[in-house]
């Protein structure tokens, strides 16, 4: 099917997934994403084997990011967004480009440009298998506030750089469309957590992007190696005051391997996880839980507040279990495990494009009796709900057969 052509919106592991899955089936695939970087939330996360292969996940994004980067059928753009659907039968899509000032054609990840920029607008990516290795962030360049600096593309020996870049907007014809934007990290700055106030309240998400730097926990006001921490389970799932009654699935599992990685490179570190009941999915979970348990605290309590100590130690009060008695406890650090939320994209794009969203606000999976299937619209991977890495390549596998089919169907009519 060398004529056919579909874009994938969200260059994450479903997104990449279901683009490989297509393009090796002869079919021209445009991934677009909005972030700087390809790889979404997983390429900053870190492998958390110990002395065996703990199914995690993360080298799976690598291979992923490998793959799609030299395949001939696969064109990536980053800076994109999907702005609407303006047409199906055909599908006419117009999607805008912020300015790509560093050229990924000409680009050799030397780094010249990170190291000379003095405002630090240049962002790293996170793998090197993300092309181009280095993005300008335009809203932290001297240059947006009129400034005529060149110091990025002066020192750009493969005169990469090109600061004369503007926005655009194009407009596409494609044979179908996949929605790959996958979740929104839940902020917990509302709780009564202290997340951005103190300084050693962390989430999950901000351990992976530490762990996969230094490879040891630290606190981040001393860099000190903490004595104890807790791990604080479901931050923004099953929270009814919230209306967040769904469960994200993958805290639990990524909490443990974590916490077992920590324990692995820190022995002497105390870990407590603090939880309301373990959710165990995935294949040989349940006897992974168990052998936790033999390693860690488990208190089967969710904290009410976090206090911060003179010396920046953490005092988090919980009501106990056992006895129901009140409880106060210091901590070094605390890791909060934060939900995953409909992507702020979900309700906009639903609309335009005729899909419809789930009571939590996620895209309505894809299946052979919704309408939009015989549009060539689809969904897949965490935009449709809670998922973890293995859990995503699946989906983005079944979509991309549900995408061959209609596509097969539209050529024989």
């Amino acid at each position: 099917m060398t004529d056919k052509h579909v874009i994938v919106v969200g260059g994450g592991v479903a997104g990449l997934s279901a683009a490989l899955n297509l393009a090796d089936s002869g079919i021209e695939v445009e991934v677009v994403e909005q972030a700087p970087f390809m790889g979404g939330h997983a390429a900053n996360f870190t492998c958390k084997a110990t002395d065996t292969c703990v199914k995690c996940g993360a080298c799976m994004l690598e291979t992923l990011l490998g793959r799609a980067a030299q395949h001939r059928h696969i064109h990536l753009q980053t800076g994109c967004r999907l702005e609407k659907v303006e047409s199906v039968n055909p599908m006419r899509l117009e999607i805008s480009q912020e300015p790509q000032f560093i050229d990924p054609e000409a680009c050799d990840g030397c780094g010249c440009c990170y190291e000379n920029c003095p405002e630090g607008a240049i962002l790293q990516g996170s793998s090197p298998h993300q092309i181009p290795f280095y993005a300008l962030a335009l809203h932290a360049c001297l240059r947006s506030n009129g400034d005529a600096c060149t110091a990025c593309s002066d020192a750009c020996p493969q005169n990469a750089i090109h600061l004369d870049k503007t926005a655009s907007k194009k407009e596409y014809r494609t044979d179908a469309l996949v929605l790959a934007t996958g979740f929104k990290p839940f902020d917990p700055q509302d709780k009564p957590y202290g997340y951005r106030v103190f300084q050693n309240v962390v989430t999950n998400l901000d351990l992976e992007k530490q762990l996969r730097k230094t490879g040891r926990l630290v606190r981040p006001s001393d860099q000190a190696a903490p004595a104890n921490a807790a791990f604080i389970q479901c931050v923004g799932s099953r929270d009814a005051k919230l209306g967040h009654l769904w469960c994200s699935r993958v805290c639990c599992g990524s909490a443990l391997r974590m916490a077992r990685r920590l324990k692995a490179r820190q022995p002497d570190l105390e870990i407590t996880v603090f939880y309301i009941d373990i959710q165990s999915f995935g294949k040989d979970f349940e006897s992974f839980y168990h052998s936790a348990r033999r390693e860690f605290r488990f208190q089967r309590s969710i904290p009410g507040d976090i206090f911060e100590n003179a010396d920046q130690t953490l005092t988090v009060t919980y009501v106990d279990d056992n006895d129901h008695a009140a409880t106060e406890e210091s901590f070094d650090m605390v890791i909060l495990s934060i939900g995953m939320l409909p992507n702020t994209d979900a309700a906009r794009l639903s609309k335009g494009a005729d899909l419809e969203i789930t009571a939590d606000g996620f895209l309505s999976s894809p299946c052979s009796d919704q309408p939009t299937i015989s549009k060539g619209l689809f969904s897949t991977g965490s935009a449709t709900g809670p998922m973890g890495i293995a859990e995503s390549i699946a989906s983005a596998g079944q979509t991309a057969a549900a995408v061959l089919s209609y596509l097969n169907a539209k050529k024989s009519k």
